[in-house]
């Protein structure tokens, strides 16, 4: 058992209860599930470090989440000096598991579900936007974009497909890259959500509740959209991408735009999925996790049909196909 889980058990008299340790994600993070022997189970979230806990991330959205609402997981105690918090036990049912379990209209509405939340971050955002609330006070702009592409060269490129870029190369690389870039960092912002798919979204008594939404931030209103229809762990078909497409606009009176709309969303959904890449190669070489490679096939597979759809990508695509056949 983790040291910080028995002090906190300790601490607050819960005695012989089962301990079972959760699989986490990409964060240095450890989940817990505490079930003591009277009452309801719930899991702790052990931290790497003590903490504030107001000043925490994950408190303080879920404070703007709340106040919207949107349903998360309640915060049940805390444990500063241990770097502990205690939270509503959701069980093991992701949206990504439901949906091998479950008809294609429980699908349909599920993922209409999970769309009407992003219309409420981005109109609900706009109206609670404050600067008592840390996601306003970050966003997705020029540094932090281009720190995700070169990220995506470095950890994916570079450590795990053993990538050798000539200086003209990886110039021109980089000139494409910033091209995207100042796009997408020069498009109005809406509040984000920032890792919003299937796999951050559980099913607990009988409809959706978010987690993991403590790097939430401004960016572009198609970048929730995108992690949820163009997600590394799901196969969507293009029909019900257009068609969920089509509905969002729709909640927000905005139908008329959708070619304009897709393109943006398009021109996103590359970007994400880059830094997705990044982050796959990088929990593979630098931290020894192989369990992403699983994902990495689908990843690309989003890759090569926007480079293909569009002619502007044509030297990105050159660039990386030369290196990535998955690409050509």
């Amino acid at each position: 058992m983790s040291d910080p889980v028995q002090a906190y058990l300790e601490r607050h008299q819960v005695r012989d209860a089962r301990v079972v340790a959760l699989t986490g994600d990409a964060s240095d993070r450890r989940y817990f599930r505490i079930q003591p022997r009277t009452g309801d189970s719930f899991v702790l979230a052990v931290y790497g470090a003590p903490f504030a806990f107001a000043a925490l991330p994950f408190v303080n959205t879920a404070r703007l989440f709340d106040a919207m609402p949107v349903p998360v997981p309640r915060i049940l105690g805390h444990a500063d000096d241990l770097g502990v918090l205690a939270l509503e036990d959701l069980g093991d049912v992701t949206l990504q598991a439901h949906l091998g379990s479950a008809p294609p209209s429980r699908h349909a509405a599920l993922y209409r579900e999970a769309v009407g939340f992003i219309h409420t971050f981005q109109t609900r955002g706009r109206d609670l936007a404050s600067g008592d609330f840390l996601p306003y006070g970050i966003a997705f702009d020029v540094d932090k974009l281009t720190w995700e592409m070169n990220f995506f060269i470095k950890h994916y490129l570079a450590a795990y497909r053993g990538v050798p870029f000539a200086a003209a190369e990886r110039t021109a690389l980089d000139e494409e890259c910033a091209a995207i870039i100042d796009e997408l960092a020069g498009e109005p912002r809406v509040l984000c959500h920032r890792d919003y798919h299937s796999r951050n979204l559980m099913l607990h008594g009988g409809r959706l509740v978010i987690i993991d939404f403590q790097d939430a931030r401004l960016g572009p209103d198609t970048y929730d959209l995108v992690s949820l229809l163009r997600d590394s762990y799901v196969d969507l078909p293009w029909a019900t991408v257009d068609e969920l497409i089509a509905y969002f606009l729709a909640l927000g009176g905005r139908a008329a735009g959708l070619a304009e709309f897709r393109r943006r969303f398009d021109l996103m959904a590359l970007q994400r999925n880059l830094k997705a890449l990044g982050t796959f190669g990088y929990q593979t070489t630098a931290r020894a996790n192989s369990v992403y490679i699983q994902y990495m096939p689908r990843t690309l597979n989003y890759v090569r049909d926007n480079l293909q759809r569009y002619p502007r990508f044509a030297r990105l695509r050159e660039l990386l196909s030369t290196h990535l056949p998955e690409l050509r």
